[in-house]
């Protein structure tokens, strides 16, 4: 891709995003004749972890140099650095719409003759797969870890009661049933952040629907008119077992009041744990899959990459780039990632679960796993905002005139992205 073509492609995404004036990248050129690798990573509380993990891999190397960085606004300051054409060696980001923008620009290199991607676990390779907006030959990414959301519940409130984990919806509403029976709220929501309405929705929506959902509308194949009305519905039975006016409260609010003891189960991600600990450090925390549907079978767990690794297409310096992705993708390097940030490793092999999400094992151990939907929703779509008014109306037809309002959105902010992949379509079809 030519720079005039890469500018045009990167000003596309981030919408001629501003300037950061005076930001510059990590120097290249050093002085003791050391190969100097940078990894840029969106996440910031990780850190400490990476700054130990670069120190780790500098001292056992004496060719190369590994400066891991991990600001505050990362992505932007990505997309500024991309503008202007000082670029790292590697990003470290999630499996998200931000994977898709920066892949469709062309900025990835084709990392498949890296012999650990053969070490990756084939759903999370498949993930990413689902992130392309146009099959593309080749590996782009390589899934480090993992996070996974279904429904947190009190450990020991569960045991004093008798409750028994629910695999299927049916048994799930009668658990529901049976905790208010006993006086206790059986759900907090803490739906006054728009985005916490996304959790128990992807994690039904990876049940009900196909894991391609979103490129089969692109295709034109269906409608989410269609596709989501039993989650829709089944999102909107939440609100009969949450607390009053769920949308006074906010996501700390949520994780507070379940810490506390004043609700059986909180429909969230294991990204949540850490919030709630803060508040009881001693609280016993299970999580189990949404069992969404009828049977057990069918139910699926909503896991998503939380970060892997993508080598710029113009680095020049693949080798040393690829010898710091086999060292972090050492077993040691990846258990100690885990033991400081939690997670569920993506590499196959013998790696400890964390003790919170021992109720998903079976299916983390089956590839049982599906992507959140809303990695693949534009944000200029403000999903999160339509679920919350759709939830927030009472009328008879609040499902129908949701939905169809979601297929009229993703039209608009997906025109483009429509018809490329419309026309790829044609392509493929008329190559048969």
């Amino acid at each position: 891709m030519s720079n005039r073509k890469g500018k045009k492609a990167v000003r596309m995404i981030i919408g001629f995003a501003m300037v950061l004036a005076g930001l510059t990248g990590c120097s290249k050129g050093r002085t003791d004749g050391k190969i100097e690798v940078e990894l840029v990573s969106y996440k910031p509380e990780a850190v400490e972890v990476f700054r130990e993990i670069a120190e780790r891999f500098n001292a056992t190397h004496d060719d190369i140099h590994l400066t891991i960085d991990s600001p505050n606004e990362a992505i932007t300051i990505l997309k500024t650095r991309f503008i202007r054409e000082d670029y790292p060696d590697i990003v470290g980001i999630g499996g998200d719409m931000t994977y898709s923008n920066f892949l469709d620009a062309d900025l990835f290199m084709d990392i498949s003759d890296l012999a650990e991607v053969a070490m990756v676990k084939q759903s999370y390779l498949d993930m990413d797969k689902e992130l392309e907006f146009i099959p593309q030959e080749g590996i782009y990414a390589l899934p480090y870890v993992a996070n996974a959301a279904g429904i947190l519940y009190n450990k020991d409130m569960f045991e004093t009661y008798g409750w028994e984990i629910p695999e299927t919806w049916d048994a799930f509403v009668a658990l529901c049933e049976a905790i208010r029976e006993c006086g206790i709220q059986p759900l907090y929501l803490g739906y006054k952040d728009t985005w916490t309405c996304l959790a128990p929705w992807n994690a039904l929506a990876v049940g009900l629907t196909d894991s391609d959902i979103c490129n089969q509308v692109n295709m034109g194949n269906t409608t989410f008119l269609e596709a989501y009305e039993e989650v829709a519905e089944k999102s909107k039975a939440l609100l009969d077992y949450a607390e009053p006016n769920p949308y006074a409260y906010g996501y700390n609010d949520a994780c507070t009041a379940f810490a506390r003891g004043q609700s059986a189960m909180y429909p969230i991600g294991s990204y949540a744990i850490p919030q709630i600990k803060s508040v009881n450090p001693s609280m016993n925390i299970g999580s189990f899959t949404f069992p969404a549907n009828e049977a057990k079978e069918d139910n699926v767990l909503n896991s998503g990459i939380d970060l892997q690794f993508c080598v710029m297409k113009n680095t020049k310096h693949k080798e040393a780039v690829y010898e710091v992705l086999r060292f972090l993708y050492e077993d040691e390097t990846i258990q100690f990632y885990l033991e400081r940030q939690g997670g569920i490793a993506c590499k196959e092999g013998d790696f400890d679960i964390p003790e919170e999400l021992e109720d998903m094992r079976e299916y983390i151990e089956a590839g049982r796993m599906a992507d959140y939907q809303d990695h693949h929703y534009p944000s200029e779509m403000s999903v999160d905002a339509m679920i919350q008014t759709f939830l927030l109306d009472e009328n008879e037809d609040a499902v129908n005139t949701f939905l169809q309002r979601f297929d009229k959105a993703w039209k608009r902010y997906n025109r483009d992205l429509i018809r490329k992949v419309q026309q790829y379509q044609q392509e493929t079809e008329g190559d048969q």
